[in-house]
């Protein structure tokens, strides 16, 4: 079978307009993707040389492909399951900074180069005083960047019109300003002069940005297969969703340079990413942990199948519509538009998105995504929000390993399998297994993984009737940052709601929510 490259896809040579710190699946299926559909459409002519951020890996595939690569977004649109392939060309090079020091210098010699982009994951964007200007290249990314930037200063002797733009896309709040903070340490740190220092200050440009795309990276369990589909042998291909959006924040109109947007690519240049990553954390994240404790409890283990559930989707889309859009500040067509597509992402039947991968941490998930929510309805209908009370409710019943009844008949499904002092002396029995909070489905284990001080409290307080719980919980000021019980219905509806989910089941209480 042919092996994919350049002579496949018969690539055009264009000047290099980025560097790219990071050669993962992310940045290739989202960034790259786009520069290569503004490419296509003639609003961007530039092409995109990698380099690897970390000594450890290989860059054999790149080279041996020519850096040409597919993209196959799967998913629904439109309200139809599609999949759509692209062949990738805008990646002209990958160059190893640890192996190939002159080759990577020569980068920032560039005269057409004018971005930076990045995906160092979270800890990349970090300042270390023990990083060295002599080395080549320094261990860190901000140390990597710094000694980057100076040689492009070096080499064009301080030209104002040589300054570079930033695009971090690590998941990490202002990320920009957070990577320029460590930059002018490192400059500091080096000495490397205030004439530098200006450069950087006035020259260059760090942007913030919020991006949003599930990429699943290479179909490694698949490949022959997807190969025989495509014709040829894509070492490189990666698999993600059709939906994506990348917002950057930045202090200069960078809009005319980067005309992602004229390519009818989901890119928004603004003053102020803070709405749209409220937007995100609060419908897309905030629908997740709202609905998925309750919808594995309902006996359901993906997202997908929660969206086939016709009673947890009606709870879900009246959670995002009744009480979770009105406290959001965007323009209510365009969230309503955002929540539209989030319910389709949702739908995508290449994805399988496992409940209990949710799960994970979902006290500080609920309190991060959903009672900013519950607390902005308060605040602005003087009611409780009931969805959103009751995904409280429903995630008390996950960590207490009860799907309905009463915990104490659910939870001794599993003392056999523990030791006698398991068991509380009502009758109620929890175990911390391995780092986890046993629950129990229908009879079956489930892990209920979270900070130790969270499992150590409903493995210590299962054992009291609803109120006492509920208020115990909602006192948690360290899971909560404030006590709950003070704000007013919040405590009665989460003890009403605990209480039906007891006696009567997950589903039966879900569906009686007015």
């Amino acid at each position: 079978m042919e092996i994919f490259g350049k002579a496949t896809t018969g690539k055009k040579e264009r000047p290099v307009r980025v560097v790219q710190f990071g050669e993962g699946n992310f940045l290739r299926g989202f960034v790259d993707y786009m520069i290569d559909v503004a490419n296509g459409q003639g609003f961007f002519d530039g092409d995109v040389v990698l380099v690897k951020p970390r000594e450890s890996g290989s860059l054999e595939d790149f080279h041996r492909q020519g850096c040409q690569y597919t993209v196959s977004l799967r998913g629904m649109v439109d309200g139809r399951a599609q999949v759509q392939n692209r062949q990738i060309t805008c990646v002209a090079d990958a160059v190893n900074p640890y192996g190939e020091y002159d080759r990577y210098r020569e980068l920032a010699r560039l005269d057409t180069l004018r971005f930076v982009v990045s995906n160092t994951t979270e800890a990349g964007i970090v300042f270390d005083g023990k990083d060295r200007f002599e080395l080549e290249p320094p261990g860190t990314f901000p140390g990597k960047l710094t000694k980057f930037l100076y040689h492009r200063y070096e080499a064009f002797g301080g030209d104002r019109e040589k300054g570079l733009v930033m695009l971090p896309v690590e998941l990490i709040d202002d990320n920009g300003s957070m990577l320029k903070s460590c930059v002018m340490q490192f400059i500091d740190l080096w000495k490397l002069g205030e004439g530098f220092r200006t450069w950087v200050e006035e020259a260059c440009v760090f942007t913030s940005t919020l991006v949003d795309r599930i990429v699943t990276g290479y179909p490694r369990d698949a490949a022959q297969k997807e190969w025989e589909v495509l014709g040829y042998e894509d070492r490189l291909m990666v698999i993600g969703e059709p939906f994506a959006l990348w917002v950057i924040e930045s202090p200069a109109d960078i809009s005319g340079e980067l005309p992602l947007p004229q390519a009818g690519l989901p890119v928004i240049f603004t003053e102020n990413q803070k709405p749209y990553k409220q937007r995100k954390v609060r419908i897309l994240n905030g629908a997740h942990t709202s609905f998925a404790l309750a919808s594995f409890l309902c006996g359901n283990d993906t997202v997908k199948e929660s969206m086939e559930d016709g009673d947890i989707r009606d709870f879900m889309e009246r959670t995002i519509f009744e009480e979770v859009i009105p406290t959001l500040a965007l323009p209510e067509e365009e969230l309503k538009g955002f929540a539209r597509a989030v319910i389709e992402r949702f739908e995508n039947p290449y994805v399988r998105h496992a409940l209990l991968s949710i799960s994970l941490n979902s006290v500080s998930k609920w309190r991060a995504r959903c009672l900013p929510s519950l607390l902005g309805y308060v605040e602005r209908f003087g009611r409780i929000p009931q969805r959103l009370a009751f995904s409280l409710a429903a995630l008390i019943a996950f960590y207490q390993g009860t799907e309905g009844g009463h915990p104490g008949e659910r939870l001794m499904e599993g003392v056999h399998s523990m030791g006698e002092g398991d068991a509380t002396e009502e009758g109620h029995s929890r175990e911390i297994r391995e780092g986890a909070l046993i629950g129990y489905r229908s009879g079956q284990e489930y892990r209920i993984l979270d900070d130790m001080e969270v499992l150590e409290f409903f493995r210590d307080n299962c054992g009291k009737d609803s109120r006492e719980f509920v208020r115990a919980f909602l006192d948690r000021v360290d899971f909560f940052g404030q006590d709950l019980n003070r704000t007013v219905g919040l405590t009665d509806a989460v003890v009403r709601f605990q209480e039906d989910i007891r006696e009567n089941g997950m589903r039966a209480a879900l569906c009686r929510i007015s």
